[in-house]
């Protein structure tokens, strides 16, 4: 599969990681986590407005919300947002990578990305499946509560 298939945003992104050596991504992967935004106050205060990920090995927590738009849900744009604890670098910078690559973005354009997208930043030998599974994880629960909230079939 190639970047092509991509939003620019995530495709950038992938870019960045399939030039670097194994050790240079986690470098980088390290840098995502740092650059991870903390919740807003209003969803700091309220936990249960946020989705556990529980196919990760850290405690993820995340939740969508779509901006209003005249033209409808489909071409509103949605915003994440993620709650890691910041002793879980590699799970913060995951969403820090989903964050960045789709904040923003359309939900079509959201559920246009392939599912095995994770894949792509080439860390399948650096870390973990389990890990790597998280983070395929919070990709489709992203995609699922994008589709329940804006009516738009992947």
């Amino acid at each position: 599969m190639t970047t092509q298939a991509l939003p620019s945003a995530l495709a950038a992104i992938v870019d960045d990681f399939q030039a670097l050596t194994e050790p240079e991504r986690l470098q980088l992967l390290l840098e995502f986590s740092e650059g991870l935004p903390e919740l807003p106050d209003r969803l700091k205060d309220h936990p249960e407005l946020l989705e556990q990920v529980v196919e990760c090995q850290s405690p993820l927590f995340l939740t969508i919300e779509t901006e209003k738009n005249d033209d409808g849900p489909a071409a509103a744009a949605v915003r994440l947002f993620f709650k890691a604890p910041a002793e879980a670098p590699t799970t913060r910078g995951f969403a820090g990578v989903l964050h960045e690559g789709l904040d923003g973005l359309t939900a079509g354009e959201i559920l246009s990305v392939p599912d095995d997208m994770p894949e792509l930043l080439g860390l399948t030998r650096a870390i973990t499946p389990l890990r790597m599974r998280g983070m395929t994880a919070m990709l489709g629960r992203i995609k699922r509560k994008v589709a329940a909230t804006s009516g738009v079939r992947a």
